[in-house]
């Protein structure tokens, strides 16, 4: 179906468009919001400024699509393929994401606040100044997250939950992971997360639970750990804190 099709049927107030092949189409702009987009195949396509709230992309497939400056809070994008893809300055707040593959996906300056991640990969995938801070009412989960590789450089973790996260080669240079909240606090959670390698230098960690993390070879130059929790951790030159 190409690009014409779709739209008229959507004018006609059709929604549901599982499985449907809109590969390399361009829908630039469209609102589409409540689509059940279930199992479509969308690689390579042009979804720049699209507005796809609280649509259903569940196991699509936008590997090498761009969706910058796209709309989509709220959307099930669970098991979905977002290899490549382009996420710049996306809007994917209160996203469920759930083992959603973002390999070598760009999200700079990507706003991610109360998305479910858990179980996600996001190896080698561009997150600069990415925002993960909770929203009032839920905290974003990248529990058991796969950031291997990944550039998070700047970004802000405060107040999210990244118990058992792979962050293995990562960067979080000068990245805000401490407390989050005023009245109601969240502390950063990376309890168990692997973190072989990663590198935090300049970052703030204030207050954050590593309890049983592993910083083995982190980069820990100027990092502010100021009454963060690191009981069971081991640390950059392998000793385990105490």
């Amino acid at each position: 179906m190409n690009a014409e099709e779709f739209l008229q049927k959507y004018a006609a107030a059709e929604r549901e468009f599982p499985h449907i092949d809109l590969s390399a189409v361009s829908l630039r702009g469209a609102d589409l919001l409540k689509v059940n987009f279930t199992g479509a195949n969308l690689s390579q396509s042009d979804l720049r400024e699209v507005r796809l709230g609280r649509s259903n992309l569940s196991k699509a497939n936008l590997s090498r699509a761009n969706l910058s400056e796209s709309i989509l809070w709220g959307a099930d994008l669970s098991e979905a393929n977002f290899q490549l893809a382009q996420l710049r300055e996306a809007d994917l707040s209160g996203a469920k994401m759930i083992k959603t593959d973002l390999s070598a996906a760009i999200l700079v300056k990507a706003c991610l606040n109360g998305a479910n991640l858990s179980e996600a990969n996001l190896g080698n995938a561009i997150l600069f100044e990415a925002d993960f801070r909770p929203t009032s009412d839920q905290r974003t989960d990248l529990g058991n997250a796969v950031f291997k590789g990944a550039d998070l450089s700047y970004a802000n973790l405060s107040g999210v939950m990244l118990g058992r996260a792979n962050l293995d080669g990562a960067k979080l240079c000068r990245a805000i992971l401490r407390v989050w909240g005023t009245t109601q606090f969240y502390h950063t959670d990376l309890s168990e997360a692997s973190l072989q390698g990663a590198d935090l230098s300049y970052a703030d960690l204030t207050g954050v639970l590593l309890q049983k993390a592993d910083l083995r070879g982190a980069d820990l130059t100027k990092t502010i750990l100021t009454d963060a929790k690191l009981q069971g951790a081991i640390m950059p030159d392998g000793t385990i804190y105490s």
